[in-house]
């Protein structure tokens, strides 16, 4: 066991869902691929131009800050963080440093809280492209786009937990509306700093944490797990070796599985921060807060606990539900379609062992079985042809028998491909279970007739030789027998 104890941080940039840019009416469109086409003169940073703050944005920040429980500033400002940089084309970023709109949020990690200590509004930079021949490329498109940072306290202890903390908040930004918060196209980048501290020296009254080190841009949540683990065994080396670990910044080598050094860390001295002259201050009322907070939905921790309370499914099949929203919004459609049926189709109120089959039914067959017939389920569903009604009656037609586990794989994918009714697919396909004992008996007996061998295996106590024979009877029924009667008809006649 390792006798230095990792301290970790993080801050997270994210690109807010706005129609329009922070400080501009330029659309702020990430799928646009032609540069500079979304540019003006003021997200451009031309001599002579004013911004006006995107009321949206300021919103969005504060609804995503009541989501993780932090203080809403009553009043705040724009503040002009100065550095130069290619991609920055006024030569400062406007900024908030003094005074965030969120501080003092939190969020559980399973059974831990990781503080938050500010979640401010700030405006994004451009991109540079870098040619082979030599030179770069500036593309101003994402010049303005309103970026939220959100800034966590040193709590977070190990790489698992960073990454869980990151992809929890994407979950949240994503059902709160403010982002897509997608790490592939640079909607959510996560900067990590890393220290180590030896835990065998002795407890002061405040806690002394090692030489800090910050890794960038780390654009997916496997770096970010990666990138943490890399850099606490590249420290905990150093300090074995007695060497002394510098305060910079690293970058993130995906191809190496390394980090590697970029430059020495900046202090906020460094940017020079003042109020933005161009920019009146920010007041937040009550009754604004009191607003947004109305509008924020079930979030992802609010919704496991209801699915577990309500529908006593898996860990699994909840975390598959709560992670794609689209899909756990279907399947509630699905189950209040089933209860529908429930009152209307039975003379008496189900038992609970009866309801709690329907849904696991339902879950099944939409995490597991829809998923054989779609190249991705996570974005079929947004727009599926199959109505909640008729997979709902689906579900009810394999409780009832009606349908055997091999019809209801041929319903469900022809359901997949047109939407079709699927009594109507049963018929037309001929698919209806056979359940009548009378017909079956015929069959069987002929079974049994023309394979001696294996009846004689069973009778000698070989269990696997009735599943031969049951299959044998699917395969002359076209997989519509009812196997339950078959196996009962089977162990009636070859006792």
């Amino acid at each position: 066991m390792s006798k230095y104890q990792p301290t970790i941080g993080l801050e997270i940039h994210v690109q807010l869902k706005t129609k329009t840019k922070m400080f501009c009416d330029c659309l702020n469109d990430f799928q646009e691929k032609r540069p500079n086409i979304n540019i003006c003169p003021i997200c451009t940073g031309q001599p002579g131009t004013l911004p006006v703050i995107n009321k949206k944005a300021v919103e969005m920040v504060i609804k995503t800050g009541l989501a993780l429980s932090c203080t809403i500033a009553e009043e705040s400002f724009f503040e002009r963080k100065n550095y130069f940089y290619p991609d920055l084309p006024k030569g400062y970023q406007i900024s908030q440093y003094k005074i965030p709109l969120c501080a003092n949020g939190k969020l559980k990690i399973d059974d831990r809280e990781i503080r938050i200590r500010r979640i401010h509004l700030e405006e994004d930079t451009g991109k540079l492209i870098h040619s082979k021949e030599n030179f770069s490329l500036v593309d101003f498109n994402r010049a303005g786009v309103p970026l939220m940072e959100l800034v966590t306290e040193p709590d977070i202890c190990s790489s698992k937990e960073a990454r869980k903390f990151a992809q929890e908040l994407q979950l949240i930004l994503r059902y709160l509306g403010v982002s897509d918060a997608d790490m592939e196209k640079g909607q959510m980048r996560v900067e990590a700093n890393v220290s180590l501290r030896n835990k065998n020296q002795r407890a002061e009254k405040k806690q002394v944490l090692g030489t800090k080190v910050e890794i960038k841009n780390l654009n997916s949540f496997r770096a970010v797990e990666k990138a943490i683990e890399y850099e606490i065994e590249r420290q905990e080396e150093l300090l074995e070796r007695k060497e002394k670990i510098i305060q910079e910044t690293r970058g993130w080598n995906e191809t190496k599985q390394k980090t590697f050094s970029q430059r020495t860390k900046e202090e906020a001295e460094d940017y020079r921060y003042f109020p933005e002259p161009d920019l009146p201050p920010l007041k937040i009322t009550a009754n604004q807060i009191l607003k947004l907070k109305s509008e924020i939905p079930e979030l992802p921790a609010e919704k496991r606990k209801r699915f577990k309370k309500e529908y006593g499914l898996s860990e699994k099949d909840i975390e598959i539900l709560v992670n794609f929203k689209p899909l756990g919004n279907y399947f509630e459609e699905i189950i209040s379609e089933l209860k529908e049926w429930e009152k209307t189709s039975l003379n008496k109120k189900p038992s609970k062992t009866e309801v709690g089959k329907l849904i696991k039914l339902t879950a099944n067959y939409l995490i597991s079985e829809l998923k054989k017939y779609t190249k991705n389920l996570e974005e079929d569903i947004r727009r599926i042809k199959i109505t909640p009604e008729n997979f709902a009656e689906f579900i009810i037609l394999i409780h009832q028998g009606k349908i055997s586990s091999t019809g209801a794989q041929i319903t469900l994918e022809e359901m997949y491909k047109t939407g079709a009714d699927p009594s109507h697919i049963i018929k037309e396909k001929n698919l209806t279970q056979v359940s009548d004992e009378n017909e079956l008996e015929k069959i069987i007996e002929e079974i049994i007739k023309n394979n001696p061998q294996p009846v004689q295996d069973y009778k000698n106590g070989k269990t696997e030789a009735l599943q031969f024979l049951i299959g044998q009877v699917m395969k002359e029924t076209k997989g519509r027998a009812n196997p339950k009667i078959v196996a009962r008809l089977f162990g009636q006649k070859l006792k």
